[in-house]
């Protein structure tokens, strides 16, 4: 079945509207489709349900703070950590509501682990990514508070199959050298692939463990597909405009040893012509050498989240990701 989801973020700040789009959007699916409601992410409500506030919120013994620079590592939470755990508490609230009953598959959102090293800042010091010991102890604290969040979220909606997706947009920077210190005067330590890989697969494990599905969503240029893989998720997702002909070798191979891979293909800003998306995304499989009947395993998404774009844009992005979707599920049967 070929997947049809979003990436996350919503425009605006109502999360009951926002769900009712989303649920509304994505509980219908055509033949030969799954689509993949999500608890949606209003960044436009201000610190704390932005993305870094938000996955740093599940740290466990890690409180963190809302500093000049951005978010920091301090001592005791403060009037911030109580501002995302609220926001956090209402999301849930909703969702419960929203999907009361729901019995078929849910996906939550969460920033990865070298994401958050990068933009976290330690208590008297540059970005967590400085210090080798800080950021493992990140990965497993975010580890332990995402078991802990999935948890509580199957609590809540005990009929719902889980996808987490593990959103890594400043992975590339990370592992090609191109985060730079406080000074701006150096660039912060590299981690080779095997030690970025397990930081990665950390958080994928626990996730699994908890019981849901994975997917890490990269839509940073030139991403470390091989390494996304190697992390163990179920599936990799992808801005397809970022793609270089290695990279979609690259996909091939992950596809062959048994990864699904989400194409992020449609625009975040404005309705495509599902038709041309779809008909591109087959040419490019049929290029790789891959079975047609494979197309039904891919999965469809906008290229991004979609908090720039319009309530209404959004709304009609996530139905044309929809007919995206059943357009290639029948490319696959052809």
């Amino acid at each position: 079945m070929v997947v049809a989801t979003g990436i996350g973020s919503w425009p605006g700040t109502d999360i009951r509207e926002a769900l009712r789009a989303v649920r509304d959007s994505l509980t219908d699916a055509p033949e030969g489709v799954t689509t993949l409601p999500y608890l949606p992410e209003l960044p436009a409500r201000g610190p704390g349900a932005d993305m870094i506030g938000r996955g740093a919120g599940l740290l466990v013994d890690l409180p963190v703070d809302v500093q000049p620079q951005g978010w920091r590592l301090v001592d005791r939470p403060g009037r911030d950590a109580e501002r995302t755990a609220s926001l956090r508490r209402q999301d849930l609230d909703e969702l419960a509501e929203a999907f009361d009953g729901w019995d078929g598959p849910l996906k939550l959102q969460v920033t990865g682990p070298w994401t958050l090293a990068a933009a976290l800042w330690l208590p008297l010091g540059d970005r967590v990514l400085s210090d080798a010991g800080a950021t493992r102890d990140l990965a497993v604290s975010l580890a332990e508070g995402i078991r802990a969040h999935l948890i509580e979220v199957a609590g809540l909606l005990p009929g719902a199959h889980l996808t987490l997706q593990i959103d890594e947009p400043s992975l590339p920077a990370v592992v090609l050298g191109r985060v730079k210190s406080d000074s701006g005067f150096r660039v912060l330590p590299t981690p080779d692939s095997s030690q970025a890989e397990h930081i990665l697969g950390t958080v994928v494990s626990a996730a699994k463990d908890a019981g849901a599905a994975t997917t890490i969503h990269c839509c940073g240029d030139e991403p470390p597909i091989d390494l996304l893989r190697g992390a163990g998720p179920d599936a990799i997702s992808l801005d397809t405009s970022t793609l270089r002909t290695g990279d979609w070798d690259a996909i091939a191979t992950a596809v062959e040893s048994g990864t699904t891979f989400w194409a992020g293909a449609l625009s975040s800003t404005r309705p495509s012509a599902y038709g041309r998306v779809s008909s591109a995304l087959a040419t490019r499989w049929h290029e790789l050498g891959l079975p047609p009947a494979s197309l039904a395993h891919l999965g469809v998404t906008p290229s991004c989240g979609l908090a720039g774009s319009t309530p209404a844009d959004a709304t009609a992005i996530t139905r044309a990701t929809v007919e995206t979707a059943r357009a290639i599920a029948e490319e696959a049967v052809r």
